[in-house]
């Protein structure tokens, strides 16, 4: 578990009589780029959900540089440095991206609560904000609406959103859900672009785009891991053929 950033180890979860976990041991080392697939229901959000706490799980334990977090809340996971994004995004409209994200680095910086500050008050964080989105591929849209951003912008404003919090671990759930497939290729080349210090567990359906980001691959069947291994090992094994590559473009 030391080369590890994020661990779990025999995670379970039921819904009455439905598994939605069983036995989940995963590693994800600093810097990795691994995608996790399966077909629909296979439990890929339910394990997100268990890793960032959302959902508390009825046994194993969720490890974040080797400290047990298990029973801690989402908002404590996020301080320590695991964050995630979700499948449809939920981005205030009416302000821009500069705005928003400086928001999230005030959070973070425990400033803000200081609401009788003026603005220039602010200045090292509207900074980092915008280096955060220039980063990113918006630094030519920080002061438009959100509202105004094509939809595949808007997916990466949440990534920028999750980069102001200074994460260790990223976590993507479906980042190119809706995204047309032009802006999909930009989206995950921005995600591969991100920092090596970021390790990062993403699930997508599209694979075409798991194939050439993932460097590692971990297939989830009705709610366990049926193998992990590199592209090409997940590309020949005709177990995963059977249970999800066969239909995967469909899934």
């Amino acid at each position: 578990m030391s080369t590890s950033v994020l661990s779990t180890r025999n995670l379970q979860k039921k819904f009455g009589q439905l598994v939605v976990a069983r036995d989940i041991s995963i590693d994800l080392p600093k810097g990795a780029r691994y995608a996790l697939i399966g077909p629909n229901g296979a439990g890929k959000t339910t394990l997100i959900n268990l890793l960032t706490g959302m959902l508390a799980p009825d046994g194993g334990q969720v490890f974040l540089d080797e400290a047990d977090i298990t029973t801690l809340p989402p908002s404590e996971r996020v301080k320590r440095g695991l964050v995630r994004t979700f499948q449809i995004n939920t981005l205030f409209p009416n302000i821009s991206p500069l705005e928003a994200v400086t928001l999230v680095v005030c959070e973070r910086k425990g400033e803000a609560g200081t609401w009788w500050r003026g603005l220039p008050g602010y200045g090292a964080s509207i900074e980092e904000a915008y280096e955060t989105l220039k980063s990113i591929g918006l630094g030519d849209h920080v002061d438009r609406p959100t509202r105004q951003l094509a939809y595949g912008q808007q997916r990466l404003l949440e990534i920028a959103l999750a980069l102001a919090t200074k994460p260790h671990v990223l976590l993507l759930d479906e980042p190119a859900a809706g995204v047309p497939k032009g802006e999909s290729q930009e989206l995950f080349t921005a995600i591969a672009g991100l920092s090596s210090d970021i390790s990062i567990l993403f699930i997508e359906h599209d694979m075409d785009v798991v194939f050439r980001f993932a460097s590692r691959i971990i297939v989830m069947v009705s709610g366990g891991i049926l193998v992990e291994g590199a592209p090409a090992e997940i590309s020949a094994d005709k177990r995963v053929h059977e249970v999800y590559l066969g239909s995967a473009h469909h899934a």
